[in-house]
């Protein structure tokens, strides 16, 4: 046993079907759990996606203690943050991209397109997916 949980020894595939929307969210985007400690039984990884509609925003938000890594799959989604200077940078992504999301850092994600829908994977330091809402960036 570790942390509570029998140790894994198998492999599992969760189809795209099977994923859930029972984990934190922002609203502007829907977030699913692929790998997580409800659908696996992991205990320090956190994996889904993320889809954002077009010409829609999330609120400004952080994700705790975990790192996040992001890898865009479609679409042209655009991330927001303040640097150490507080000023506001805009990155502008497109399929292929990968973005890095240190702990704590407040930003926001945007999907700038008027017709496509933008689509993430997310993979993250913790066991579950962190998501702070705050009220301004």
């Amino acid at each position: 046993m570790t942390d509570g949980r029998a140790e894994m020894s198998e492999l599992r595939v969760i189809r795209g079907a099977d994923l859930t929307d029972q984990t934190s969210q922002s609203d502007g985007m829907t977030r699913r759990a692929a790998v997580s400690g409800d659908v696996v039984g992991s205990t320090t990884l956190w994996m889904g996606e993320t889809r954002v509609a077009p010409s829609t925003a999330s609120q400004p938000h952080h994700h705790g203690r975990s790192e996040t890594g992001i890898y865009v799959v479609s679409g042209t989604p655009a991330f927001s943050f303040r640097n150490e200077q507080g000023e506001l940078v805009r990155l502008e992504t497109e399929p292929g991209d990968y973005v890095y999301v240190p702990p704590h850092v407040p930003h926001l994600e945007e999907n700038p397109s008027e017709h496509t829908e933008a689509v993430v994977v997310i993979a993250r330091t913790t066991q579950e997916a962190i998501v702070v809402n705050l009220h301004v960036l």
